[in-house]
């Protein structure tokens, strides 16, 4: 089996889409933030690679082509943004702060947390940029020495849990208005948020893609600043 897949083309695309659309099909009969299409996909594909004994490397090779529709799928968030441009105009200076203090705080507790727990500087810059899209973070890890793959992991992992423990947060702290709501998904937990964002409501969906773009910016302008504090 290990052999006939590592010789099929596209099995890992198809394995992805399939398991995803299983994690889709458990959301709408479980209404729990714990049913995440995403995370029940991750799980099922681990457990496969597992019992058919398919190193990552292999699936990640094989399942590349879903990476090419990225750049374009986080360019379709401009549309909803473009819907929602007045109040974007009305409301900038919050939506600038709000966007900046959630990058100064994602790095700034990364960098608590490595020099609390002792670790590296090689594994501190792969987790650095944990909260902005795979694009942007891959090439700031590659560019200050750090492991590109834990980044995508951390990216995912972060990604996951912001979606799936936005609705408590926002709860918790009584967070209703749509721009904030928005802001806070986006910064947080990029597109994965922005997914989240986009199911709760339009506004919410523009803001959250507004922070993709500009989180990311952002975290390029600070990282070498960042990058040499340990």
């Amino acid at each position: 089996m290990k052999a006939f897949l590592e010789n099929s083309v596209f099995w890992a695309t198809i394995l992805t889409l399939t398991t995803y659309m299983i994690g889709c099909a458990v959301k709408n009969k479980i209404n729990s933030p714990l049913a995440h299409p995403l995370l029940i996909s991750v799980i099922l594909i681990i457990i496969f690679l597992l019992v058919f004994d398919i190193e990552y490397e292999t699936y990640q090779n094989e399942a590349k082509y879903i990476s090419y529709f990225l750049t374009p799928a986080t360019v379709c968030l401009a549309i909803p943004l473009y819907r929602q441009i007045e109040l974007l105009k009305k409301h900038w200076k919050a939506v600038v702060a709000g966007i900046l203090s959630g990058v100064i705080t994602s790095m700034a507790s990364i960098l608590l947390m490595s020099i609390l727990f002792g670790i590296t500087k090689q594994l501190y810059i792969s987790l650095m940029s944990k909260s902005i899209t795979t694009a942007i973070a891959i090439g700031i890890t590659e560019e200050y020495g750090g492991i590109s793959t834990i980044t995508a992991a951390a990216i995912c992992v972060t990604g996951v849990f912001g979606s799936i423990s936005s609705s408590i947060v926002m709860k918790i702290f009584r967070i209703k208005n749509p721009i904030s709501v928005g802001l806070a998904l986006g910064t947080s937990a990029h597109a994965m948020g922005t997914s989240k964002a986009l199911e709760i409501g339009p506004v919410e969906g523009a803001m959250s893609g507004l922070s993709i773009a500009l989180a990311g910016l952002m975290t390029v302008v600070l990282a070498p600043l960042f990058a040499n504090l340990i």
